[in-house]
């Protein structure tokens, strides 16, 4: 199916300068640490184009409507449909002083904000400095290298789309959201609660989704807190589990030198109880015996008397 007007597409594309061959913008992330444009937190995927919107230059914009599905093709933009012939009365000299007093430090081929407007610095000598305030692709013919990724479909797509297009820091699939007659409910993953700007974020969401698909009048955002669960107590034990036996491996030695000492104990009490318990049991069975021997004597005498 061809490209038409209004249509969701996500788009590649590299642009570079006709004249020099400088690359200055590009969505692929290989490209861009190629031409040393690549820069750490940017994100290089597919770009989402509502086309006819005016997302990007009029030219390319309407270059679209003749592209097909995964096929690059060659965008040639001459400057006074891109960014404009240069304009020489947009080119001022401004004493270093001036700037360094506002704590300017400018450097050559770096853009500075003078007076509330972008300029580059073209060039810096005798106390002087040259600020461009015209574009910085301004009469340059551009070329745009282009391929159609994807075409979007459903309702589901496009919001997912438009939702990661505010808020590319956070992963697609983390967006959980329903889609009804007139409204959409959109729960927000945890991970985008706290990033900057979140609230402007969702005022563009609300705006995107309301103009592009006009039947949806209701967007509800639900952020949901939940406690953070309890570490959990395997942790712990692992960790004593791993000290005890260092402390029972210490204690062993001592618990042996005790038990090997308790048998010679064992055997000196034993020995000695024995001995002592045969000597006191003879003298009492030999005093017996004295005794019985005694009692006899005494009884025979006193017989002897009365039968006289």
């Amino acid at each position: 199916m061809p490209i038409q007007k209004s249509d969701f597409i996500l788009v590649d594309y590299t642009g570079s300068v006709k004249e020099t061959g400088e690359v200055f913008d590009t969505t692929s992330e290989e490209t861009a640490k190629e031409k040393k444009l690549f820069k750490e937190g940017d994100i290089y995927e597919p770009r989402l184009i509502v086309v006819g919107e005016g997302w990007v230059l009029k030219a390319l914009d309407e270059a679209f409507l003749n592209s097909k599905l995964n096929k690059t093709e060659t965008v040639e933009i001459a400057p006074e449909n891109a960014f404009g012939p240069r304009d020489p009365e947009k080119i001022r000299l401004i004493p270093l002083k001036r700037l360094a007093a506002r704590g300017l430090n400018p450097r050559v081929g770096e853009q500075i904000e003078y007076d509330k407007r972008l300029a580059t610095v073209r060039t810096m000598g005798s106390g002087r400095v040259t600020l461009d305030f015209n574009p910085p692709l301004a009469g340059k013919t551009l070329v745009y290298e282009v391929t159609v990724k994807e075409q979007l479909k459903t309702n589901e797509e496009k919001i997912s789309a438009l939702i990661h297009r505010r808020i590319p820091a956070v992963e697609a699939s983390k967006f959980d959201f329903t889609v009804g007659k007139t409204d959409v409910t959109l729960n927000m993953p945890e991970e985008s609660f706290y990033i900057e700007g979140i609230q402007l974020a969702k005022r563009g969401i609300t705006f995107d989704i309301k103009r592009y698909l006009p039947e949806l009048t209701t967007i509800k955002f639900v952020e949901t807190f939940a406690e953070p669960e309890p570490e959990p107590e395997p942790k712990k034990t692992t960790k004593k589990a791993v000290k005890a036996p260092a402390k029972k491996a210490a204690a062993k030695p001592k618990a042996k030198a005790v038990t090997t000492a308790k048998p010679k104990a064992k055997a000196a009490t034993e020995t000695k109880a024995k001995p002592k318990a045969k000597a006191k049991a003879k003298p009492k069975a030999a005093a017996e015996a004295k005794a019985k021997p005694k009692a006899k004597p005494k009884a025979k005498p006193k017989t002897a008397k009365k039968s006289e």
